[in-house]
């Protein structure tokens, strides 16, 4: 599916938590930043513990926001071959435990082999 270039998928997609408060214009040119005030308030309405989102490169894989109320995690290690992030999986175990994360490198270089060794499942077909 592409991601349209407005309207609320794109803002899903592209909008980022921010330091300042209240909404702003995202320097990525879709989407808007948003700052703690708003996480707090979508939380309230909407009875949640934390805002759970991806679609942003951070370092470590994950990455907490606005005093742990809005975490990114992001699951593409060394984005694009170059950046040599790491990236991460959230669990949850129990509902009133707080998240575990594990982060994890690339894969190591196989050596130019791109060969596929396992066959495609059917649904692929």
């Amino acid at each position: 599916m592409e991601i349209p270039h407005e309207g609320p998928m794109c803002d899903l997609v592209w909008s980022d938590p921010d330091e300042r408060s209240g909404w702003g214009i995202s320097p990525r040119g879709a989407g808007y930043t948003f700052g703690s005030d708003i996480s707090e308030q979508f939380l309230r309405a909407n009875d949640f513990n934390f805002i759970v989102r991806a679609h942003q490169l951070v370092m470590e894989g994950y990455l907490w926001a606005h005093q742990n109320l809005c975490v990114t995690v992001f699951s593409a290690p060394n984005y694009c071959y170059r950046c040599g992030n790491l990236a991460a999986i959230m669990e949850i175990e129990d509902i009133d435990a707080p998240p575990k994360f594990l982060a994890y490198e690339a894969s190591p270089d196989r050596g130019g082999i791109t060969e596929v060794t396992k066959r495609a499942p059917d649904y692929f077909v």
